[in-house]
């Protein structure tokens, strides 16, 4: 979960990977490596040469490589072609898509605790379908933050100015600490609703410190003891079949 728009950055080859270097006004190194592929980044200080950051980064390659593996193992979902049949997914819970064509209002209804009732106009493409859904998608979610903000912003002690409902390939939420405004990735309407909430708590931390250091980890150990817990289910989850571009 990023805090700040991400720069442009050039490439070096550490091992046989393909290691993306991003130089940064920070004091310290900072290594990620990111889903679905396995992406290595390296956020370095500004006075940090390439030939430190491959020092660094050799030191890391098991980590790496357990990290890559990892990704890589994930299960992900096949190409959705949004026909009756299919499995979706809503706050953690599978869903299985049935299709109605008839001339009236388009829609998504849930019926019971396993079914997902699409109602297109007939002959409607795929990515007219997958449209309603996104739009179900972004409607529930809207609906749910504005309850967590009330409980969490008092517990944090943060307001943030605005928040919104974005698609994004690489993180599950932003926070534009001088805005004091928030993005959650859509596809968290897939994921169980303690998930959502982890990254909401997440970034209205952010709010209070911006990196990822140790007075961030102490401030979501008392505010949220068990994120890690959250964080984990979220890696661990499916992951969407898309083409992620970083």
């Amino acid at each position: 979960m990023s805090t700040e728009p991400r720069p442009a950055g050039h490439f070096i080859r550490v091992g046989g990977l393909r290691v993306e270097v991003v130089r940064k006004d920070i004091k310290n190194l900072h290594l990620g490596v990111y889903p679905p592929s396995g992406r290595v980044r390296v956020a370095a200080p500004l006075t940090v040469d390439d030939e430190a950051v491959r020092l660094a980064v050799v030191g890391k390659l098991g980590w790496i490589k357990r990290q890559r593996a990892r990704f890589q193992g994930q299960p992900r979902q096949s190409q959705r072609r949004m026909l009756s049949g299919e499995s979706h997914y809503f706050m953690g819970r599978r869903y299985r898509l049935r299709v109605i064509e008839q001339a009236v209002s388009p829609g998504i209804v849930l019926r019971g605790k396993a079914a997902m009732f699409l109602t297109a106009r007939p002959g409607s493409s795929v990515e007219q379908r997958e449209r309603l859904l996104l739009a179900f998608y972004r409607q529930q979610l809207k609906s749910l933050v504005p309850e967590l903000l009330q409980k969490w912003q008092p517990v944090i002690g943060v307001q943030v100015a605005a928040w919104g409902i974005k698609r994004m390939k690489t993180k599950w939420g932003t926070c534009n600490i001088e805005a004091r405004r928030i993005w959650l990735n859509l596809e968290l309407a897939k994921k169980p609703v303690q998930c959502l909430e982890y990254i909401l708590v997440h970034e209205l931390v952010h709010l209070l410190e911006r990196r990822h250091n140790e007075r961030f980890r102490s401030l979501m150990d008392q505010f949220m003891p068990q994120w890690r817990v959250h964080r984990d289910e979220l890696k661990d989850s499916m992951l969407a079949q898309e083409h992620w571009t970083y």
